[in-house]
């Protein structure tokens, strides 16, 4: 049997939870991939999934299998790819990013796709870190410092946000002149980890916490952001979001020489060893575009 066949078709199975979605990704047949499965565990002698008419499940057998199966399939494409085997860079790459960053990806990943015909980009928006083996994700893109010592992690650039609300909630109230002036208004905060309560800003010189009693609490940075379009309150938005808004006036920033501190970005993926060509591939073209962006790109703090 084809056993690197038959280990690519398990972990697609596992990753899509169903045999016929499997086919359809790999252009086999429904009893193909289960024949495929069926040999693989004779092979090993375990059951890899527990199946019923229903439903389709890992066995913990299975479960133990995939980071396995994983280093396997990766180092014969690394074998094929150094022995010149691969003459074009195809496959599936599942990318996971903060909803913003995602948006700002979205924009510019077509010219990748037609850069390489053969290659599939599955693209996900997560405000929480994900299990990277468990899911099958290939890369990650982390906000803030990485707590996960089991990872490979880089730092490819560092976040620039404003203090921003919309005119029409600035009209009812009066526009904060201090850090402390926060606390009498009506704050969105965009939960991302932790309590979400707590707004961290730096001038280059001092950093300042500021704990904030929130109307208005969300998980998700575009929910975030059309809120305060909508006008109900002052919150915290990634440039990506905050800057088309302020230089056409729907939104205002707010206290701009003690503006919100920055984080790094971060780059996270399980192992980089035995990487798939078009993963590097990826990840070069992210990195790339992460910093032709000037507010991105740089340490420093932007000129407000």
């Amino acid at each position: 049997m084809d056993i690197v066949g038959a280990l690519r078709t398990f972990l697609r199975v596992a990753e899509t939870g169903s045999f016929s979605a499997a086919a359809i990704d790999l252009k086999l047949t429904q009893p193909a991939v289960s024949r495929q499965i069926s040999a693989l565990e004779a092979h090993l002698g375990v059951r890899l999934l527990h199946r019923s008419t229903t439903a389709l499940a890992l066995t913990s057998e299975g479960e133990r299998t995939i980071p396995m199966a994983l280093r396997v399939v990766e180092a014969v494409e690394a074998l094929g790819e150094s022995a010149g085997l691969a003459g074009t860079i195809s496959g599936k790459v599942r990318l996971s990013l903060p909803a913003p960053l995602g948006l700002f990806m979205s924009d510019r990943l077509g010219t990748l796709l037609d850069r390489h015909p053969g290659l599939h980009v599955e693209l996900m928006f997560r405000e929480q870190p994900s299990d990277l083996v468990g899911e099958g994700i290939d890369i990650e893109v982390r906000l803030g410092p990485i707590d996960d010592p089991s990872l490979i992690g880089r730092r490819i650039g560092w976040t620039t946000a404003f203090l921003v609300a919309a005119p029409a909630y600035l009209e009812r109230r009066s526009s904060p002149q201090t850090l402390e002036d926060l606390n009498g208004h009506d704050c969105i905060c965009y939960r991302r980890g932790g309590d979400g309560h707590a707004w961290l800003f730096s001038n280059g010189a001092e950093d300042v916490a500021v704990r904030i009693v929130p109307r208005l609490v969300m998980d998700n940075a575009v929910a975030v952001h059309r809120a305060a379009l909508a006008g109900a309150g002052i919150t915290i938005l990634t440039h990506i979001l905050a800057v088309p808004d302020i230089e056409s006036g729907r939104l205002v920033s707010l206290i701009p020489d003690f503006p919100p501190a920055r984080l790094p970005i971060n780059l996270v993926y399980p192992s980089r060893r035995n990487m798939p060509l078009r993963v590097r591939t990826v990840i070069d073209y992210l990195v790339a575009a992460v910093r032709d962006d000037p507010l991105m790109a740089s340490s420093s703090a932007p000129e407000a």
